[in-house]
C-alpha cells in the first residue's frame, strides 16, 4: 500500500487533521493543524533542548518550529496565506505584537491539543 492510498479513508476521501482557528483582536485569523506526527514531536524536543550556549536562540527556534508544523493557514486583512513557504515567510516577518501572539496561540493550542508536549 502506497503513501498515497494511506492518506485516504475507505470511500476515497483525503483525509484531513482536525484545524483549530485563532482570531487576534485586528480581525487575522491563524489556523492551526491538530495532529503532529510521533517524528515531529522528537524533532521538537531536540530544537526545544538546543545548545547550552544558545537557550535564547532555541527557544526562537522552537516557535518557528512548531509555526512552520502546525500554521495551515493565515488571513491577514481578509487574504489568505496557505503555502507552507509564504506561511513561513510572513512569521519571518511579524512584528513584535504579532509575534507575540502567536506564540500565545501556541501556547494555547498545545495545551489543548498536545499536553504532553512542552509549550515554548
Amino acid at each position: 500500500m502506497g503513501r498515497r492510498s494511506r492518506q485516504r479513508d475507505r470511500l476515497g476521501r483525503k483525509l484531513a487533521a482536525p484545524t483549530t482557528d485563532y482570531a487576534d483582536p485586528d480581525g487575522n485569523v491563524l489556523t492551526l493543524r491538530g495532529s503532529m506526527t510521533p517524528a515531529t514531536r522528537r524533532e521538537y524536543a531536540v530544537v526545544r533542548g538546543g545548545s547550552p550556549l544558545s537557550q535564547e536562540d532555541a527557544w526562537q527556534r522552537s516557535v518557528e518550529f512548531l509555526f512552520e508544523r502546525l500554521a495551515v493557514r493565515w488571513t491577514i486583512a481578509g487574504a489568505p496565506i496557505e503555502k507552507p513557504g509564504e506561511l513561513l515567510a510572513r512569521f519571518r516577518f511579524a512584528s513584535q505584537d504579532e509575534r507575540a501572539w502567536i506564540r500565545g496561540v501556541l501556547r494555547e493550542h498545545l495545551a489543548e491539543w498536545f499536553p504532553d508536549v512542552e509549550a515554548p
